[in-house]
């Protein structure tokens, strides 16, 4: 008799403890840890082709479109592009998590930041953050004579006029559609959607994301299944 009484008092306690816990933190505060949200860090952001649509692109509005090709995830990655003088220009990618259509740290995704190094003739670096730190690229050369979009090749013109001192940002109300031109892009273009490649250009600090993304390394075949020098070895019988 005494142990059915004293079971149904000790699970009450124990359910009791649990809940207080879950709902307060510090000082009685209630905990916002469950309502936390956060960007899909388990997609890998393939920033050779970041790169590329940032070379080719027409303008801000084309850039954002491609950009958001690329991404795999669920979120939409505004763009906010500046012309800090005649020279430099900074593009930043980010989450527009609170839909202010301006750029808070926490939200950077990445930045490219351009500069005319000479007459028809620029360089480019790009900077991953949160959760796309890992990646820092080498300073890469434009030219004149290379295949580039408007937004870069009007910087490498003599009477270029910097457009974006008053800085461009995707206004919150285009997220919507973003997204429904990306689903219409991954619908047509299924075998487009793999997160399993990496970029080939850039480099990771201290093996970053590493536990993220496997090894950490990106080439193919190395992360799933035989490894390439293995196919052609047939599996051996072991003897006791």
């Amino acid at each position: 008799m005494q142990k059915k009484t004293i079971l149904p008092v000790v699970v009450l306690t124990a359910l009791a403890v649990a809940t207080s816990g879950c709902g307060k933190v510090g000082d009685g505060e209630p905990s916002k840890e469950r309502w936390a949200t956060t960007e899909n860090t388990n997609v890998e952001l393939d920033f050779d082709k970041i790169n590329e649509a940032y070379k080719t692109a027409e303008g801000p509005e084309d850039f954002e479109r491609r950009v958001n090709e690329i991404y795999q995830g669920s979120e939409v990655i505004s763009v906010a592009v500046q012309d800090l003088d005649a020279k430099t220009q900074v593009v930043t990618g980010f989450f527009d998590k609170d839909s202010d259509g301006r750029v808070q740290d926490p939200e950077k995704v990445f930045t490219i930041r351009r500069d005319v190094s000479g007459e028809g003739a620029a360089q480019i670096q790009t900077s991953g953050y949160g959760a796309f730190g890992y990646y820092h690229s080498p300073v890469m050369g434009l030219a004149s004579g290379m295949i580039l979009g408007a937004m870069v090749s009007s910087a490498l013109r003599p009477n270029y006029v910097p457009v974006y001192t008053q800085p461009y940002t995707t206004p919150p109300n285009r997220a919507s559609d973003l997204r429904s031109h990306r689903d219409s892009y991954r619908a047509a273009n299924p075998s487009g959607v793999d997160n399993s490649k990496a970029s080939q250009t850039g480099r990771r600090y201290n093996n970053a994301g590493g536990s993220r993304f496997g090894s950490g390394k990106s080439g193919a075949g190395s992360r799933f299944g035989v490894r390439r020098g293995e196919r052609g070895r047939r599996p051996e019988r072991l003897v006791a």
